[in-house]
């Protein structure tokens, strides 16, 4: 009858070392699958440096040449005031008239002794945010040389826009990840860990907005980075 003894041994002595292996390996992926994910937030308030101002005024008639020399000579006088205020040539722009004729419109209800009705618009577009600020208080200057500028019309407000991203994203996403790691040393301690290296970290998308809705003109910036840490005991 065969000796089963030292073939049990071994099998035993095995079945030891397969359960050493087995435990070990589970404690390690569990170590490594140990991490947290946390986000860091930045905001910063900035100036706009773009400003597009529409200049929009009305024009009303029956002859249609009479009303085109009425508009060029409107059009001189605004750019005329521009130019002395400081705005560049080469920051204004002459849009075509848009004209409507109000005898044409099939479902109008028009008692107006006029049958044209045009829009003019004349646009800057500059960086003299400021300048173009403290023009924009003073257009009724040009109600003193026969211009109405006329308001109102979603189609033309002033819009602030802030230009230079690019400048301030390093100094953002450094102050975002340092939010995230402090969050993350916050958990690392409450949980009784160490705090290891990043997993995986992802900047997230820059947004900008006014500030609020009285000052268009500052912007807030903002973004929100998402990293994840490994932990360790």
């Amino acid at each position: 009858m065969k000796n089963w003894k030292m073939e049990a041994v071994i099998l035993a002595v095995g079945l030891v070392l397969l359960g050493v292996f087995i435990e070990r390996g589970l404690s390690e992926f569990a170590q490594r699958d140990r991490s947290v994910n946390v986000k860091g937030l930045a905001e910063m308030e900035v100036p706009a440096d773009k400003v597009t101002w529409p200049l929009v005024y009305k024009s009303l008639g029956n002859d249609l040449n009479a009303l085109y020399d009425n508009i060029k000579r409107s059009n001189q006088t605004i750019l005329e005031f521009l130019k002395e205020k400081g705005i560049d040539e080469k920051e204004i722009s002459v849009n075509a008239p848009d004209i409507i004729d109000l005898k044409a419109e099939r479902y109008s209800n028009n008692d107006s002794p006029y049958r044209y009705n045009v829009t003019s618009v004349i646009t800057v577009t500059s960086s003299k945010v400021d300048l173009v600020r403290k023009l924009i208080s003073e257009q009724g200057e040009l109600l003193k040389r026969g211009i109405a500028i006329t308001g109102g019309d979603y189609r033309y407000n002033v819009l602030y826009e802030y230009t230079s991203l690019n400048a301030i994203k390093p100094g953002m996403i450094e102050e975002a990840t340092k939010n995230a790691r402090e969050a993350a040393e916050k958990f690392a301690k409450d949980s009784e860990s160490e705090l290891g290296k990043i997993v995986r970290a992802n900047q997230g998308q820059f947004s900008i907005t006014d500030r609020d809705g009285n000052t268009p003109y500052i912007k807030k910036v903002r973004v929100v980075t998402t990293v994840e840490y490994s932990l360790e005991d």
